[in-house]
């Protein structure tokens, strides 16, 4: 327990996944590429399942963190408004994370179920997965590249949420998946 400590003490504080290293911007092709009925139409009701970092332990993921990350990931692609139709829960359900080595994998699991309030229906309800590696050339400390990877991780997720929104069409009062 003491080694432990001590080595948690010379190579630092684990520090929470901050928001800005989570944030998705798409490229500008891309902003405006959704159904006509999802621009700034999209609110995020809720995020569950983060996890507040215990300073001597190893980096995680907040709901507060992720759930900021998230809008600006959905205002930088042009969705996200203030009163919109649709509402997004989002649930981390797991973030697998190593414990030690070189290259650190994290590999966030997180449930999106998009409600679409006219209808009342669950119109998109996905598990995305999402692995994310930093290297010893992002961060020589191992606690810096949990982190690192934790935001890779996510942001990951994030960016692969918008691709499962292209794939809906949604028209008047129905809504179905492209094929």
């Amino acid at each position: 327990m003491i080694l432990l400590f001590t080595a948690a003490w010379l190579a630092g504080c684990s520090s929470p996944a901050q928001m800005e290293g989570m944030v998705f911007t798409p490229d500008a092709s891309a902003v405006g590429s959704y159904d006509d009925v999802l621009q700034k139409q999209m609110q995020v009701k809720s995020v569950e399942g983060g996890e507040d970092t215990n300073p001597i332990w190893t980096s995680e993921i907040s709901n507060e963190a992720f759930q900021a990350a998230l809008e600006q990931s959905l205002a930088n692609a042009g969705l996200l408004g203030t009163d919109g139709r649709f509402k997004l829960s989002v649930t981390l359900t797991q973030v697998d994370q190593p414990l030690f080595g070189f290259d650190m994998t994290v590999t966030s699991k997180i449930r999106y179920a998009l409600k679409d309030t006219l209808s009342d229906k669950i119109i998109l309800d996905e598990v995305i997965v999402a692995p994310f590696t930093a290297t010893v050339s992002d961060a020589f400390a191992g606690i810096k590249r949990v982190r690192i990877a934790n935001e890779g991780s996510a942001r990951k997720n994030i960016e692969l949420l918008p691709q499962k929104l292209e794939e809906l069409n949604i028209g008047n009062e129905q809504v179905s998946m492209a094929f």
